[in-house]
């Protein structure tokens, strides 16, 4: 059934109608000073629409960039997949010509916005193997046609996908003919690429394609991670950015499902990308299609999907790219309008075939939003009811509850943070940076920080720095984060340096467990500046540890002990959380030196981790027993899975699996290397 509804939080959108009719509003304007830091993928839409769009919305918004649909010629055909079967590396197609697509990019250009081509350079299209535009012959493509069985990496890589010709990217030729027609695309003024199916290429092929580029373009890379399969997200990081469909598949379950309270740790679940490294999304062009169901997309009822997209631009993690396509009802297959949202047609709110997620005032909103709390790249003040409502602060920039909950309002005061002062509710009306207004409720903070939020069911309210009353004034505008909001180990001391040393130095002894951390020598370790504070990673987790703080063997401290707290704030052991660091628990909680410990980081998803072991052999000459299949539980320590043995090994036989299930090859580490990390063996130290 075709649903053309239209979403409550919608229904009074931004008046984009009038918008777009004449000058750009002042509500919509951007400060050039504040990062951009989200992007749209408009889908299927027409160069000289995304050009109009760039001007009218994307820049004043603060979009940093768009992906576009690839460009180069394709085969003929109506449906939406026919632009991921390419023919050439002309740029032609039925988003425009080359003129319409340079024309675009140097107005996106002009307006601050990038742009990202969606580059399909894995494959052909699904003809014979003879491409004379390119040209490409057989010679050039990969020559297994049997259907990939997902578990044989060889097969994933090297044969046709879906009967599409598989381009020999181990070729040097194949190699400089896509560096050619990407860098044509940088020539151009293109900022970056997506690589399409990156999956299905060797990460040293598209690394070894990386190496012909001209410029420094933006990488990221398709790379869908499953349950149980070789090829993880994880090897792909070294070329680029890599998408996290994990996030995407959390999202989905938790906002249909319930329980978004479990949200509050999602960048540290096993398995997920680092931040800097993941790309996230609620929803893209494949799932939004195939997986419906599990991805969160504008076919929900109700407001799931608006207010996923605002948890998305909320929480401090990845590279988020919001969703903007078109309604295609129930034909998966169907491909765009014939005529864009700017020029010929229009966005469902306004009777329009385009469904325009980006205009959406809650989610544009929440682009500036993301933007204005850039420098405070942290999670703090949360708060949950335990299953479906949640709020949480970003640092003293921003403030947003979120109401999941079906049946009941929240009404209550939260701790945000921010400075006092009136704020806009960018969720429920549009604030104008000229003239310091806002166009509907907006929210008071008080001295202490705290403020009254009214938030109704499947809804949210959110506030921001850039977006109070009267303006902001002095730091309030770009504050300096305190510290500087980077995540820190849980294993880091801190030091807040109240008693201005010029090279701050921590000398410590006496770790208990005992030995834990080896002792230092006088006067210590050189301790790196995070904002406002000087920290160094002690590399293990102790229980206590005596410290002596000094300025390279001067002026020092008293001897303190530290114990649970880490950070020393003006005199005062406090929390690294309370000093305001976003901690991550990375660390082992034995010193890396300890080689009893052989770790796993389960990139097969295992339900129940589990090592068997045979063939021990210990340094001290001792016997360890075989393991009886399917072998022990594993122990999960930071983002790996570890077994500690009762001393050190020198070498030992194991198997990874699934309590018995799904398991790895016979494997054989020694103590040099015992993390089994990305499928390779690796040193502990550079893995937990």
């Amino acid at each position: 059934m075709y649903r053309h509804y239209k979403i409550s939080k919608i229904a009074a959108l931004i008046g984009f109608s009038a918008a777009l009719g004449g000058n750009i509003s002042s509500a919509l304007a951007q400060d050039a000073n504040v990062p951009r830091t989200a992007f749209v993928h408009l889908f299927e839409w027409p160069w000289a629409d995304i050009a109009t769009e760039c001007e009218t919305v994307l820049g004043p918004k603060g979009y940093s960039a768009v992906q576009v649909s690839p460009p180069n010629l394709s085969i003929d055909g109506s449906a939406w997949w026919t632009r991921y079967q390419p023919v050439s590396y002309e740029i032609s197609g039925r988003s425009g010509d080359r003129n319409a697509f340079i024309n675009m990019v140097q107005r996106c250009k002009t307006s601050g916005v990038d742009i990202y081509v969606d580059a399909v350079i894995n494959h052909m299209a699904a003809w014979n193997r003879d491409f004379p535009r390119v040209p490409y012959s057989s010679n050039d493509f990969n020559n297994c046609t049997t259907p990939i069985n997902y578990q044989n990496r060889w097969q994933v890589q090297n044969c046709d996908l879906t009967g599409l010709n598989d381009l020999k990217t181990g070729s040097d030729y194949v190699r400089q003919k896509i560096a050619d027609y990407l860098n044509d695309m940088t020539q151009i003024g293109v900022a970056g690429f997506r690589i399409d199916a990156a999956k299905h290429i060797p990460n040293e092929d598209i690394a070894a394609i990386k190496s012909k580029l001209t410029g420094s373009p933006y990488i990221f890379q398709e790379v869908i991670g499953a349950y149980g399969e070789p090829i993880t997200p994880f090897e792909y990081t070294g070329n680029g950015d890599v998408t996290e469909f994990g996030y995407e598949r959390a999202i989905g379950d938790k906002f249909q499902n319930g329980g978004i309270n479990e949200l509050k740790d999602l960048k540290t679940w096993p398995g997920m990308l680092p931040s800097d490294s993941a790309v996230v999304f609620v929803a893209n062009h494949d799932d939004e299609r195939h997986n419906e169901g599990a991805t969160l997309t504008h076919l929900d009822v109700g407001d799931l999907y608006y207010i996923g997209n605002i948890f998305m631009l909320a929480y401090p993690y990845g590279y988020p790219k919001v969703m903007s396509g078109y309604y295609f009802g129930g034909n998966f297959d169907q491909g765009p309008p014939s005529s864009g949202a700017n020029f010929g047609n229009a966005c469902g709110f306004d009777g329009g075939d385009w469904v325009c997620e980006h205009r959406w005032r809650g989610i544009a909103n929440m682009v500036s939003f993301r933007n204005h709390t850039a420098n405070e790249f942290m999670l703090n003040n949360w708060w949950d009811d335990g299953y479906n409502q949640i709020a949480f602060g970003r640092g003293s920039s921003g403030f947003v509850v979120i109401n999941r909950d079906d049946n009941k309002a929240i009404n209550r005061s939260f701790q945000t943070g921010m400075p006092a002062g009136e704020y806009c509710d960018i969720i429920n009306g549009n604030y104008d940076e000229a003239t310091h207004t806002c166009s509907g409720p907006t929210i008071s903070v008080n001295a202490e920080g705290m403020a009254y939020f009214t938030v109704n069911t499947v809804s949210a309210s959110a506030i921001h720095i850039g977006a109070k009353i009267g303006g902001c004034s002095g730091s309030e505008c770009n504050p300096d984060p305190n510290p500087i909001t980077l995540e820190i180990a849980s294993t880091a001391v801190c030091l807040s340096n109240d008693q201005s040393f010029t090279n701050p130095t921590v000398y410590f002894w006496g770790s208990q467990p005992s030995e834990r951390v080896v002792n230092a020598t006088w006067p210590g370790e050189s301790m790196v500046k995070k904002g406002n504070y000087h920290c160094y990673d002690l590399g293990a987790e102790v229980d206590a540890i005596n410290i002596i703080f000094n300025d390279n063997g001067v002026n020092q401290t008293e001897d303190l002990r530290m114990q649970g707290n880490h950070c020393y704030d003006n005199g005062t052991w406090k929390s690294l959380a309370d000093c305001g660091f976003n901690v991550t628990i990375s660390n082992p909680s034995l010193p890396v030196s300890d080689l009893a410990k052989v770790c796993y980081d389960n990139n097969q998803y295992f339900d129940s981790p589990t090592i068997y072991y045979w063939n021990v052999v210990t340094a001290s000459g001792n016997s360890i027993s075989d393991a009886i299949w399917p072998g022990v539980s594993l122990t999960q320590v930071g983002n790996q899975y570890c077994h500690e043995f009762s001393e050190s090994i020198e070498s030992i036989n194991l198997i990874f699996s699934n309590n018995g299930s799904n398991q790895t090859s016979d494997l054989n580490a020694t103590k040099q290397a015992t993390c089994y990390q990305n499928n390779t063996w690796t040193a502990l130290e550079n893995c937990i």
